[in-house]
């Protein structure tokens, strides 16, 4: 028998706390047309299940558990019986989309009371503004009775002109000339025929351009049959070189990728290009004429106009083209460019989101005493040593480097330190002088091996390993106060270091307390919504935070105020009760934390793990309201004594692992509480308790001598880290300070429609290189290593296509220039010279250049053979922007 599980933690929902309306503190709108707050939220539930392909129920259960405060960690992890198992994707996406349709309701009412107040709501009117299921649609609608300035058409109405155009819409046999004379008014200015038909114009151009379903077939048809076309500004030619690309271009709207979208908005935005939306392509004005001869047409044909040879056909066919080309081209181009950057902005930030989600979920080194070096020529390489728990132990700066060039103190220096603090990892930011300070690394390895192989009691410890590790949002984080509470009284430069050999021992623990936008894996984050790319990123913090777990006796506020039911303020009074009270033993002591109350702990208990505390199951995700279940599989398991069975709860034992879990029925453990999905994930926690989901620690090993992009060479195959993936391919570090580009095409001997389906950020792999340039400071590589470079580049043997350029120009913080796609400073503001918003401290570097993506358009058209009527320079094709970046074209 099917049992309905009641999970006692979870709070009873109110009548209005249905799906599609308001949180208690936020009163819900009335209901729209007449209809009752059930029904509108039963059609929200409805809308958002089929676009999600789930059950209504499951819709309406999430909404009143988000309603209710729960998160969405906290949903997707211990309320499956509740929601059907939906995960944290779906999730995410219902509550965006639930925002969405709430806001569409709100205004939906709006609009409802505004057209009765000006009484012109009729009952057609009032099923259209309800059945509108967009928020374009309903201001379609709405756009005839908006309250706007005085225009021409209403003038004209003043004037008593719209029975003339009533007139001749319906007789057309009318001699437009003759019956508007009888219209002259003197005291309009109406004082002769030509300012009366003008003014009849007016009414009809306006009557078009409000249209609700014109607008919305013709928007269509325009979407995907006309043309974005960018010409380069007069004079602008040498200060707009980086988008160069778009100086002559056109493609169809409806199939231009984001990047390219941004990019040229941020052209004209930047002054530099002027963008137009047309009917056809504009090179070939035969197509262009007849494809607005088309779309005035359409118009006629609404007006019920046709050329018959009669008096007013032809003022009345002229009267379509003035409303096509005037007004009803000019909405729809408004209307179309939003519509390209919603999607581009939606296209943006998902890639951003799935690259952070893969930069935070790195593999961790674990608690390894790590050296951490973040490299400088003047200013000396700033060195910190961390021990095993992250704190810090020894800071210090040396100066191996040009000018001083004091090579043997420093290496002196660093044994020293590494001797004193037993040190297993040196990790080496990427900036400026990485690889001589790499080449450092390798010298003080070479001299501490040679200690270990002594016998010595100073250097019996093994040789640590070196690592490069990025810097991105390093100096972002040493300026913050976050850092100088953390870090008081240490120097400012020394804190980068400090975070860089931190981040390598644990990433998430460390990059949660930057900024997400400065850790520089996006494209174009500047030109997105900021509330929209917080809100998608915050979410991945915390979904990623919780899928891992945070021990709640040495997590920092940043990494505490990130776990489910915490935030800022919760994460600090938890800090500051261990530090008065000493480390938690037990999570049922978290409720003794000043203001976290009952639902914060239901939210948080299972994400926060207490080590050797009192409670074995304390270091496992199983939640505390679930231990009674835990137990009975422990104790069926015939688990010993001190691995959290029943009376285990007065010892300090360790968790032991689940033996022969295989042999349970996850069904004798259900009951009226927790139902089949909570007890299956109990004993999956169970067989590995406190598991880190995240992959195991791998490092890629750079080749000696390979340091610069003149030591590579066609053919080479080396070892890399993906340090970013975009919709065209992915970014590869070989350690010659500039990133290659991967071509999505040279990604798999296979279609790749996602590059992330072959490759994530931070994911060690061996590519091939097929083309290097040093002038230019490209590289192109490839991930099938059976590839061959072809002598003049463009393709490798065998006809598949090579892959692209190599990143923007690696500052001296270790990011990427603004070329990689995302079109800002990789490292979210680290110095940089002449930049705004920068922190102090550091020299600065050469910005890249934000339209990369596309810059190969020109070139590989002119690869293409000419079509009638079509220019060369609208190619549009993803594999020649990556030859442009690769610099195989000219």
């Amino acid at each position: 028998m099917t049992q309905q599980p009641q999970h006692p933690a979870t709070p009873t929902p109110s009548p209005a706390s249905a799906a599609g309306t308001k949180p208690k503190d936020t009163p819900a709108p009335a209901p729209a047309g007449g209809q009752g707050m059930d029904d509108v939220a039963a059609r929200i539930a409805e809308q958002i299940a089929a676009e999600l392909s789930v059950k209504a129920w499951q819709v309406k259960a999430a909404v009143e558990l988000l309603d209710g405060g729960s998160t969405v960690p906290f949903i997707a992890r211990y309320r499956k019986e509740a929601t059907g198992t939906l995960d944290d994707g779906q999730l995410r996406e219902l509550d965006e989309r639930l925002r969405y349709l709430r806001e569409l309701e709100d205004r939906r009412r709006t609009v409802l009371e505004a057209i009765a107040a000006q009484g012109k709501l009729t009952p057609e009117l009032q099923a259209a503004v309800v059945a509108a299921d967009t928020k374009s649609r309903l201001e379609d609608i709405y756009l005839p009775f908006k309250s706007k300035r005085r225009t021409k058409a209403q003038i004209a109405r003043e004037a008593g002109l719209e029975p003339l155009a009533d007139a001749l819409l319906k007789r057309p046999e009318l001699d437009p000339e003759r019956e508007a004379a009888k219209y002259l008014n003197a005291d309009h200015a109406v004082d002769d025929a030509a300012v009366a038909l003008a003014g009849a114009r007016a009414i009809i151009v306006e009557r078009v351009a409000q249209d609700a379903d014109l607008a919305e077939n013709l928007r269509e048809r325009l979407w995907t049959r006309g043309r974005m076309v960018s010409r380069v500004k007069k004079g602008k030619e040498s200060e707009g070189q980086k988008f160069a690309d778009y100086f002559e271009f056109s493609q169809a709207p409806s199939g231009m990728p984001s990047h390219r979208v941004l990019a040229l908005l941020r052209g004209e935005k930047d002054g530099v290009l002027e963008l137009d939306l047309t009917e056809a392509d504009p090179a070939d004005d035969d197509a262009l004429a007849a494809a607005r001869s088309r779309y005035e047409s359409a118009v006629a044909r609404f007006l019920g106009v046709a050329d018959r040879g009669r008096p007013a056909d032809s003022w009345l066919l002229q009267t379509a083209q003035v409303a096509w080309r005037s007004r009803v081209l000019a909405r729809l181009t408004a209307d179309l460019r939003g519509r390209m950057f919603a999607a581009a902005e939606d296209e943006a930030v998902r890639v951003f989101a799935a690259n952070l989600r893969d930069v935070l979920l790195a593999a961790p080194a674990g608690n390894r005493s790590t050296l951490g070096l973040d490299p400088g020529l003047r200013t000396g390489v700033k060195v910190a040593v961390v021990d095993k728990t992250g704190k810090v132990v020894a800071t210090d700066t040396v100066y191996p480097h040009a000018p001083a060039r004091k090579w043997d103190e420093a290496l002196a220096t660093l044994t020293r330190l590494a001797r004193q603090h037993a040190v297993e990892l040196v990790a080496i930011g990427n900036g400026t002088a990485s690889r001589e300070t790499d080449k450092l690394a390798a010298e003080l390895i070479k001299q501490l091996s040679a200690g270990a192989g002594t016998g010595s009691a100073s250097g019996a410890a093994a040789a640590p390993q070196k690592l490069v590790v990025s810097e991105a949002g390093a100096s972002v984080y040493s300026a913050s106060a976050l850092a100088a509470a953390e870090l008081p009284g240490m120097d400012v430069s020394l804190r980068g270091a400090v975070s860089i050999a931190r981040r390598l021992q644990d990433p998430l623990a460390e990059l949660v307390k930057i900024d997400p936008k400065s850790i520089g894996v996006g494209q174009y984050q500047h030109d997105v919504t900021a509330a929209k790319l917080d809100r998608s990123l915050d979410a991945v913090v915390e979904d990623c935070v919780n899928a891992v777990g945070v021990d709640v006796n040495t997590a920092s506020p940043a990494l505490l105020s990130r776990v489910a039911g915490v935030g800022p303020l919760l994460s600090e009074n938890i800090v500051a009760y261990r530090n008065e009270h000493g480390p938690f033993a037990k999570r049922s002591e978290l409720k003794k934390v000043p203001r976290l109350g009952a639902k914060a702990f239901e939210q948080c208990a299972g994400f926060l793990r207490i080590t050797g505390g009192a409670e074995p199951l304390d270091a496992s995700s199983v939640h505390p309201e679930a231990y009674s279940v835990a137990r009975k599989v422990l104790t069926a398991a015939g688990a010993s004594r001190g691995s959290g069975t029943s009376g285990a709860s007065g010892g300090t034992a360790r968790l032991a692992p689940l033996a022969d879990a295989g042999r349970l029925d996850p069904a004798d453990f259900v009951d009226g509480t927790f139902g089949l999905p909570t007890v299956r994930d109990i004993i999956a926690e169970l067989e590995k308790p406190g598991r880190d989901p995240r992959p195991a620690f791998k490092a890629a090993s750079f080749s000696e001598g390979i340091e610069k992009i003149s030591d590579l060479k066609p053919g080479m195959v080396l070892e890399g880290t993906v340090t970013n993936v975009a919709a065209f391919g992915a970014f590869v570090d070989v350690g010659v300070h500039q990133d290659g580009l991967v071509h999505v095409s040279a990604l798999a001997n296979r279609f790749v429609a996602d590059p992330r389906e072959v490759v994530k950020s931070g994911q060690v792999v061996r590519v091939k290189v097929l083309e290097a340039d040093p002038e230019r400071k490209r590289i192109s590589l490839t991930l099938r290593l059976d590839d061959e470079p072809a002598p003049s580049g463009g393709r490798p043997a065998g006809g598949r296509p090579a892959g692209g350029r190599g990143g923007g120009d690696r500052d001296r913080e270790g990011g990427r220039a603004a070329e990689r796609s995302a079109g800002g400073n990789r490292d979210g503001g680290r110095n940089r010279a002449g930049t705004p918003g920068q922190a102090a401290g550091k020299p600065g570097a050469r910005q890249g250049s934000d339209s990369g993506q596309a810059a190969a358009e020109r070139n590989s058209a002119k690869r293409q053979p000419k079509q009638s009527g079509q220019r060369p320079a609208s190619a549009d094709t993803a594999m020649a922007e990556a030859l442009r970046r690769a610099g195989l074209g000219k």
